[in-house]
Formats: C-alpha cells, structure tokens, sequence
C-alpha cells in the first residue's frame, strides 16, 4: 500500500468516525430531551447511563485490547479517583436537570463557558497563565452566550444554574482527570470505566432510596402496555457510552486543535439537529449568540495550541545551543591529546551517560578522537541529546514519536 493511500484511508476512518460522533451525540441528546420531559428522573436517568459504562465496557475493552488498570496506591485512590467518580456523578445529574429545564441548543450554547471554567480553575488550582490571545478569545464566548440567554425564548433560571454547575464540574473533571493520566499513565477508557463503576457503587444505595419508589409508580414507566420510556432509558444509555467510546477514538487519531474543532463542530451540529428534530422556537438574535460562543470556543483552542507550540519552540531552542558538533553517524569529533586520561562511556536509551571502565585514547588519521562510547573527564564532556530522541547504545539517533495527551476527557 503506498503512502498516499494509506493517509487517504486513515483520513476517511477519521471523517468517518467524526460523522458517527456527530449522529451518535445528537441522538443521546435528542432522546435525553424526549425522556425527561416525560419521565422527570434526572437522577435515574444517570444512573442507568453508569450501569451501561459498567456492563459494556469491560467486555468491549477486552475485546479492543485496551491495557488493564494498573496499580495504584490506596492513599492515590481515595485523594483523586474517588473525588472523581463523586464529580463525575453530580456533574452527570446536573446535567440531565439542564436537560430538563431548557431546550438542548441553549444547553449546548452555555456549555460553550467550559474554556472560561477551565480556564479560571486552571490559574486558581495549577497555577497556569495564559497568554493574552487565550484571554481575548473568551470575549466572543461570553458575549455570545449572554445574547443566547437574553433571547431565549424558554429560558429557566433553574436550568441556566445547572447547566452552568454541570460545565463547572466538567472542567474540574478534565483537570483532575489529566493529573490521574499524566501520573498513573492509565488508559483513558479505563479511567473512564473505572469511575462509572465506581460512582455506580456510591449512589445505587442512594437511587435506591430516593428515586426507586417514585419510579416504579410514575404512570409513564409503562403506559397502557407501551415500553417507550423503559426503550428510551436503554437507548439514552447506550448512546451516552457509545459517545465517549468514540469520541476517545476520535481524540487517539487526531492533533488537540482538530479534535478542538471537531468537538466545536459537533457542538454546533447537536444545536441544529436538536432544532430541526424537536422544533424549538428560536429568533435570529439568539441563533446568533450560539453562533457566536462556538466560534470563540474556536478561536480559545487556537490560541491555546499556539501557546503550546511556542513553549515548545521555547524548550527546544536553550537545549540545542549546548550541542557538540557531531558527524553524519552521531559521533562527537573532540581534539586530541596525549594527556587526557579517557574513559569508556555507555550511553542508555534516554540519553543519560555513566562510566563503565577506562581506556586508552582512539585517534584517527586526522588527530582527531571520535567519541563513539569515549568521552574526556578532564575538559568536563557534556552530551546533551535532542528533544524527543532516543540515543542507542552506539551513538546512532532514532526519531519518536511523541503522542499528545487527550485534551478532554468527558463530553
């Protein structure tokens, strides 16, 4: 297979699995809607989301060959997975609540404040800075989602409240969740497995108590025979896990800033189908505003992978003024002399450099010495290897490829 149509098949497996994440996100969303505005459970219909995690994932994974669960320590688990799952589930209801409340394109339209969430919890909890293209992006954000809720036709207070809580939570997760990656090296469906199961253990006692009753006698569970609402739980949950498995997928194959505008456009293609589907009475001012808050989610993750890129370039440069000059085989030429006590150096595969024994000095026919494994003590050597290079063990250099960390991790 040659090199161009191998990226033409990978190219269409991305648009192809975009396009799924498209129909499958709005379909949650749209049946979410249709659900609860006859069967008023948020706390049940999250519930039923974390049980389809529970059960589905662990024989999907197996069968995708995700990596297992590695050790953690149980001090490690109760400081973050725990506050995680508790987030993940209150976050979760919140949002089903929002749900309820307003129409899914204003839902959609305020959860286009995460950058802005992100961004404030970011600087209090890290201590982050951003630059000012970063700060300046989030105008549109705001501008747009106030247009969106002065006009909005059937705006709720409740609503506005929880969908803003539920966006608050979300980016907490995404902080936190990044940490629990970055310092367990987990599998970020595993994570995501881990703290259904998890927040399913905590609050089934508590559905239990609270939701259980009134469920089981609600008119709607099964009217005159008809299985609707019981089919539209199934289905609500099934989506919702079918949406992060592919939305990770999408996030594996792609760069941060595509995966930023694929998760925009999706934003925007759940606002139109939802309006098309559930017939939402809108004006143009307000379509307007949301127009406005998904182009400033644009404009924030393109100012941030700008900032990404300059930190980089910022890195690299320092380290490369220190580099010795090296021949087309990765040796370093140094000038010789009959006093330098040399000895023999075993360079690792992360570039670090120890002692092994002494030798005597290795000249070529130009009185140069060729470090290949051989370095001067007494005029203090430092090998400095480049960014994101290997060093084998006999001085040759080998490019790796370094994979970007998902940049959001609950949708």
């Amino acid at each position: 297979m040659t090199v161009d149509s191998k990226q033409t098949r990978e190219t269409l497996s991305v648009l192809g699995l975009c396009l799924l994440l498209y129909i499958v996100s709005s379909s949650n969303n749209v049946i979410g809607k249709m659900l609860l505005n006859d069967f008023p459970f948020p706390m049940t219909v999250t519930m039923v989301q974390l049980t389809s995690i529970s059960l589905y994932s662990g024989p999907f994974f197996r069968l995708c060959g995700v990596r297992r669960f590695v050790d953690i320590s149980w001090r490690y688990y109760f400081k973050l997975i725990v506050p995680l799952a508790l987030g993940k589930f209150l976050a979760s209801v919140l949002n089903h609540v929002s749900l309820w409340k307003v129409t899914v394109s204003y839902a959609h339209t305020v959860k286009a404040t995460m950058p802005l969430f992100t961004v404030i919890l970011s600087r209090i909890i890290m201590g982050e800075k951003q630059t000012g293209k970063v700060y300046l992006s989030l105008a549109p954000i705001i501008v747009g989602v106030a247009i969106a809720t002065l006009t909005e036709l059937s705006f709720d207070m409740a609503g506005l409240i929880s969908t803003l809580t539920a966006t608050l939570g979300l980016s907490l997760q995404n902080i936190f969740s990044k940490k629990v990656l970055h310092d367990t090296g987990m599998h970020h469906l595993r994570l995501l497995h881990i703290l259904g199961r998890l927040a399913l253990c905590m609050f089934l006692p508590l559905w239990l108590y609270f939701d259980l009753a009134a469920v089981l006698s609600h008119p709607n569970l099964i009217k005159n025979g008809s299985y609707r609402t019981l089919i539209l739980l199934w289905a609500d949950g099934g989506l919702n896990w079918l949406q992060n498995v592919l939305a990770f997928s999408v996030m594996s194959l792609v760069s941060p800033l595509t995966y930023a505008v694929a998760s925009a456009s999706k934003r925007l293609f759940v606002i139109g189908i939802s309006l098309f589907i559930l017939g939402n009475p809108v004006t143009t001012v307000n379509v307007l505003g949301m127009m406005m808050a998904v182009f400033g989610v644009l404009l924030y993750n393109k100012a941030k992978y700008d900032a990404r890129q300059e930190e980089k370039k910022q890195t690299v440069l320092p380290m490369t003024q220190h580099l010795q000059p090296q021949s087309h085989k990765g040796y370093v030429s140094l000038p010789s002399s009959p006093h330098h006590n040399l000895n023999y150096l075993e360079r690792s595969t992360n570039g670090n450099v120890s002692t092994m024994r002494a030798a005597g000095p290795k000249q070529n026919g130009s009185g140069n010495i060729l470090t290949n494994g051989w370095a001067d003590q007494s005029i203090n050597v430092h090998i400095h290897p480049p960014i994101n290079n290997n060093i084998s063990s006999n001085g040759y250099t080998s490019r790796e490829k370094k994979l970007s960390k998902p940049n959001i991790l609950f949708v």
